[in-house]
């Protein structure tokens, strides 16, 4: 997430107003516009493999994947985001033409400025939503996969390495070979 900007207050219909006439994505929350960021080419790579990866395996089935220019709505928390993947199988988001409201799975790829944000605010508004069943936080550097899974009342935390074995992701019925995330990056450099 980027800097908060520099202006009054918006409520969620003045931000969408605003939002659609903007050349660049902007994110929201409880009134505050935040400026997305350009990402890192590893960024992208790793979020184009994820959604390409979905996309196919969801071939065929009433799932959709979706990467980094649809917004998702979460009214609970008075938010709108741009998640880098995320999934919805909810008969309901077929009509959406811009945004997205009951997705079961999130994904987020980590970068050293969204980080924190993605972990924390970002991560405790997703919780908010009803329909979202997992949570994937895509570590570059570690290239180490976390996945938040909800397990009742409380979320459990499943991690997986590149060179691990495939992580289950049960909102989708999808197996994934965490190596697959990465497999377009150079090999990590160790200092």
């Amino acid at each position: 997430m980027g800097e908060a900007l520099p202006r009054t207050m918006m409520d969620r219909d003045q931000y969408l107003r605003w939002e659609a006439e903007q050349p660049e994505k902007h994110e929201y929350l409880a009134g505050e516009i935040f400026a997305t960021v350009g990402v890192r080419r590893e960024h992208a790579l790793v979020a184009l493999a994820l959604g390409s990866l979905l996309r196919q395996r969801l071939k065929g089935s009433p799932c959709q994947a979706f990467v980094a220019d649809m917004k998702l709505r979460v009214d609970a928390a008075d938010a709108f985001f741009y998640p880098d993947v995320m999934v919805t199988c909810d008969p309901r988001d077929r009509s959406a033409e811009t945004t997205i409201a009951h997705p079961c799975l999130v994904i987020e790829v980590l970068s050293d400025s969204t980080a924190a944000f993605d972990r924390g605010q970002k991560f405790a508004a997703y919780r908010r939503l009803e329909s979202l069943r997992e949570y994937l936080l895509v570590d570059i550097e570690a290239r180490r996969l976390e996945l938040y899974r909800r397990e009742k009342a409380h979320w459990l935390l499943l991690e997986a390495q590149a060179d691990g074995a495939p992580l289950r992701l049960e909102s989708v019925g999808v197996a994934l070979n965490p190596g697959d995330a990465f497999e377009d990056l150079d090999p990590p450099r160790h200092d």
